[in-house]
């Protein structure tokens, strides 16, 4: 176990194995502490921030800053603080970033290190002489000219070819037995070779429209056969065309450095440089139209305009990147410096319209109405507006109409890009600090090009203005892709959800369908009952009772009341409602008290003490009187008994309750072959109790009378469903008759 303290840590750090210093690992263990912490703090005051401009949202304020509290806006100029920070060290470290890499890029810095170890020798200095002459002018004034030269310097003003000529020993080479050749690193338009008088290299056309090779270095063999031991005369014959006709000071004429010295590594220096200036554009141009590509078909499936716009401004950068690819075009300087200048003009556009949709809905006014009619009016009228007034200014005005124009596009992007910072802002959205360093990126870009073209700087070799730009939309088509795909896995998720919800909802409109269709046939039962009861009751209920009060035999009475009261027991059945099982054991209490008073029986019944208000069909009450009457009439026409106790017992745990009823009679006679349940009725009673999910239980012996022993279910459930629906049909039958009736 290793112990390491680090300074300005409150605590000490235990670690099993450190394969660094102590001091690196306190260091970066310092730095991701601080970005964790950095994190969290972000998370939460964002958190903060939100739920205190929902509460001013609540409230009926404003969006914008007015209306809002102090501490939001604090708040929000301190993030747009710590944005415009961050802009500002990534500007700078972009600048750094640039004259380190023009610095070790350079060729003459390359050269310099070869030269010391005497493999490539570097040719500083030239005899220069104005001529469009096929050979080198001899006779023809000139001057001796440094490298590199810079014509806008040293040729101001001049269009047509300058000659350059060097002289060198071969013996004086560092390796003379051995294949020589020439690197040029930049002629800007196009170059010629010649070796002692012979024609050695071309790159391309060498008349008006001269060959466009401004963005490539040159490699020429020298052979053998035409090399002198001394006075070996190099001629480069440069055509190209004066600043103030070309609108970027990269195409303008002139001759960078010049070196000599082995093929392989001249090639080596050459494949480097070739790598840094064109290849890696061309490769990053091309990962860009598949961005561009990727995110018009986001575009259309998506129907977004800032996806549309973000595509376009790709494509757009990587055609102006595939400019590098075309050298020889036959169209004259001025039409190929308007068309490539002119496409600055829509992909500012392009950059404006992306990041005001990016920025989204809270802008409002800027996104819909007359101001967004306005602002492409603008946009797209500046994009008419470049090319006419570069050709209104002529051909020999073309580099300082177009640092003009590319001065205001830079402050319509700074501007841009200010606005999305404090919608960003006001919003905690996590693009603020993409758009912060993006802000520095560019503005380091935007900087250095236009220093550059003003000639404060040189910027000769590789900077990153060859491909920061590309890496910097690759960046913002990386936060696209990432919020598409979370917005994807959003939108699943919220289908998912979806069907998830719609089979809830599917089931549970299916069950209230069942539970519908099941109530319709009960209310249509139910309908059929009162019908068959109604009848009953008024047919041969009448008949019945006119039977009991006119008839004069006393047998007929009886029969004709005894059927009544089992008639109206049917007709409770098919239309009684529940009742509450004190009020059941109360009427079954003073029916089997009268009748076995009547029978000259003493009856004792045992009632809980307790009210029980649970409820009781009315089948059950009917289906349990029956089963009561025909024990009591057992008891009075079989039994001899002289006593009867009835007690009732509710078990509230278990759902039921039980009524036992014991005579003192002479019990059950053994005649009938061990069985209790042959006649007088014990069929019928236990028949009914097991169609009401109970049983009846008898013991009986000769001498020691009877016991029966009841038990019945409550059906509280069961009861808990019927009674709402009873009465809200009750209520609603009521309601119907009321309208009826027109109360």
């Amino acid at each position: 176990m290793q112990i390491v303290a680090c300074p300005g840590l409150h605590h000490v750090t235990y670690i099993a194995k450190i394969e660094e210093s102590s001091h690196t690992w306190c260091v970066r263990w310092a730095l991701e502490s601080s970005l964790s912490k950095w994190h969290r703090w972000w998370q939460s005051w964002a958190q903060r921030s939100s739920s205190a401009e929902s509460e001013t949202d609540g409230d009926g304020g404003p969006s914008g800053t007015v209306g809002r509290s102090p501490a939001q806006v604090r708040r929000l100029w301190l993030l747009l603080g710590l944005g415009l920070v961050l802009a500002v060290v990534v500007a700078y470290v972009m600048v750094a970033i640039n004259r380190e890499t023009v610095r070790l890029s350079r060729p003459s810095t390359i050269v310099a290190a070869m030269a010391a170890e005497r493999s490539v020798q570097s040719l500083d200095q030239a005899w220069a002489v104005r001529s469009n002459a096929s050979q080198f002018p001899v006779g023809q004034s000139g001057h001796l000219q440094s490298l590199p030269d810079e014509w806008s310097r040293s040729q101001p003003g001049y269009q047509g070819a300058v000659w350059y000529r060097f002289n060198f020993d071969t013996s004086k080479l560092p390796a003379p037995d051995q294949v020589m050749a020439v690197h040029v690193e930049r002629a800007c338009s196009n170059v010629e070779v010649h070796l002692n008088g012979q024609l050695l290299y071309r790159g391309g056309r060498m008349s008006e429209p001269y060959a466009r090779n401004c963005y490539r270095s040159h490699v020429i063999p020298l052979p053998t056969f035409l090399l002198r031991a001394n006075d070996n005369q190099l001629d480069l014959k440069v055509g190209g065309y004066p600043i103030n006709r070309v609108t970027a000071r990269q195409r303008a004429g002139g001759l960078a450095a010049v070196s000599i010295g082995p093929l392989q590594e001249i090639r080596e220096l050459y494949e480097q440089q070739e790598f840094w200036t064109t290849t890696v554009s061309q490769v990053l141009g091309g990962i860009l139209a598949v961005l561009g590509v990727f995110a018009l078909g986001l575009a259309w499936v998506r129907r977004l305009d800032y996806l549309l716009y973000f595509g376009l401004l790709t494509i757009g950068w990587s055609l102006m990147t595939g400019r590098m690819w075309l050298s020889d075009v036959a169209v004259p300087n001025a039409g190929i410096e308007v068309l490539i200048a002119m496409m600055f003009a829509p992909m500012t556009a392009f950059a404006i319209k992306f990041l005001l949709g990016y920025a989204g809905q809270s802008m409002g006014a800027v996104n819909r109405g007359e101001r967004k009619r306005q602002l492409n009016a603008v946009l797209w009228a500046q994009c008419v507006l470049f090319p006419v007034s570069l050709l209104a200014m002529g051909t020999d005005r073309l580099f300082i109409g177009a640092r003009i124009w590319y001065v205001l596009f830079a402050i319509e992007l700074f501007v841009t890009i200010g606005f999305f910072l404090w919608v960003a802002g006001k919003k905690r959205r996590t693009e603020f600090w993409l758009m912060s360093a993006a802000l520095g990126v560019v503005a380091a870009v935007l900087g250095i090009e236009l220093t550059f073209q003003s000639g404060l700087v040189k910027l000769w070799g590789v900077h990153v203005t060859h491909f920061v730009m590309p890496l910097l939309y690759a960046a913002v088509a990386v936060r696209l892709i990432q919020v598409y795909a979370r917005a994807l896995q959003t939108a699943e998720g919220a289908r998912k959800q979806l069907e998830r919800r719609v089979q809830e909802i599917s089931g549970e409109i299916e069950r209230n369908f069942n539970q519908i269709a099941e109530l319709r046939v009960e209310q249509i039962a139910e309908k059929e009952r009162k019908r068959i009861a109604a009848d009953l009751h008024d047919d041969l209920g009448a008949k019945l009772l006119t039977i009991v009060h006119t008839s004069d035999n006393d047998r007929i009475s009886t029969l004709a009341r005894e059927a009544l009261e089992e008639m109206r027991l049917s007709v409770r059945g098919l239309t009684g409602k529940p009742m509450v099982l004190s009020d059941a054991l109360a009427d079954w209490r003073a029916e089997v008290v009268s009748r076995l008073g009547q029978a000259g029986i003493e009856c004792e019944w045992r009632n809980p003490n307790d009210i029980i208000e649970e409820p009781l069909s009315s089948r059950t009450y009917v289906q349990t009187t029956r089963i009561l009457r025909e024990a009591v009439s057992n008891v009075i026409k079989h039994s001899g008994a002289s006593h009867v106790v009835i007690s009732a017992e509710v078990h509230l745990e278990h759902h039921d309750f039980v009524l036992v009823i014991q005579d003192n009679g002479k019990g059950i006679p053994m005649e009938l072959d061990g069985r209790l349940d042959r006649g007088h009725g014990m069929t019928s009673m236990k028949h009914r109790a097991k169609q009401l999910s109970g049983q009846c239980l008898v013991e009986s012996g000769p001498g020691f009378g009877t016991v029966i022993r009841l038990t019945l279910p409550l059906e509280i459930a069961t009861m808990q469903q019927v009674l709402p629906t009873s009465l809200s049909a009750s209520s609603s039958a009521a309601s119907m008759r009321n309208m009826a009736r027109g109360q």
